[in-house]
């Protein structure tokens, strides 16, 4: 494909404006090193073009087609992904190579064969959306030690079943942890506190669309949250819904962070999924 710049402007707003494609597919060619300017592979959203410039987009790009996961941010230091549900962060010992990190991990040594990859965070195997990895133990350090001071926002979208008895509220628990890995609200004081705030966005017969934001990052906290008032995520099987739906419907859709590298805050967001459009339509 090819395009030959017409106005001076920059290269992601440019492609966004003539390319007849979704946004998320036209930045998966930029950072998978799929776009030429002038036959010099450009990954930089903001790269200045001048007129008269030539554009190739390589539809052929074999990491288009062999890492198929969206891409939310990629720098030198960072790499956010949008996580599919049903897939582990890292590594069990039941589960070693299926995981997000493998498959990040794959991708960036694709590009840099010396290139490596830490975690900073995870989600739960049934839980999908925003996933940040470091690429350098500074970066994974400096976010991890400061995670609680650095992170601005946390946000999901949750569908439960039922409907809660407020528009919008707040849980908070302490939350216990059982030795086959079940969590649980203690009775006491004695847990680790966790807190949850919600609002609906919108109802059907059966179920309800919230907004999720935690202030604490507890183990399945969202998840106890609904399920010990009677309203468990559906798909939840392991709280208690009875549901035959084929994935849980948890989604990290928003993050906010303090990023020490360029000194400023970043909003990370992802749309959510279609799965939860069509729930709420039936």
């Amino acid at each position: 494909m090819k395009l030959i710049v017409n106005k001076d402007s920059q290269l992601l707003e440019y492609l966004y404006e003539h390319l007849d494609m979704p946004k998320k597919r036209v930045k998966q060619y930029l950072v998978h090193g799929a776009v030429y300017v002038n036959e010099d592979r450009v990954t930089q959203y903001n790269y200045p073009l001048v007129a008269g410039q030539k554009i190739i987009i390589d539809t052929n790009n074999k990491h288009m087609k062999k890492f198929p996961f969206e891409i939310l941010f990629e720098d030198d230091h960072l790499i956010v992904v949008n996580k599919p549900s049903g897939l582990l962060t890292i590594a069990t010992d039941k589960e070693k190579e299926r995981t997000l990190y493998h498959i990040v991990r794959d991708y960036v040594l694709s590009k840099n064969p010396h290139g490596r990859i830490f975690i900073v965070h995870r989600l739960d195997r049934d839980t999908s959306g925003i996933v940040l990895f470091a690429k350098d133990l500074k970066t994974k350090n400096r976010l991890q030690e400061n995670w609680n001071e650095y992170v601005r926002l946390r946000e999901y979208t949750a569908i439960v079943a039922g409907h809660p008895r407020e528009e919008s509220g707040q849980i908070v628990q302490y939350l216990k942890e059982t030795k086959t890995n079940l969590v649980y609200v203690s009775r006491h004081e004695d847990g680790k506190k966790a807190i949850t705030n919600y609002s609906v966005l919108k109802s059907n017969k059966n179920y309800s669309m919230l907004k999720v934001t935690i202030e604490t990052g507890r183990k399945n906290q969202i998840r106890v949250a609904f399920a010990s008032r009677k309203m468990p995520i559906v798909g939840d099987k392991k709280y208690g819904d009875r549901n035959k739906a084929k994935r849980l419907y948890l989604h990290a859709n928003r993050l906010k962070i303090y990023y020490p590298v360029i000194k400023k805050e970043i909003l990370f967001e992802t749309a959510i999924p279609n799965e939860f459009k069509k729930l709420m339509q039936s």
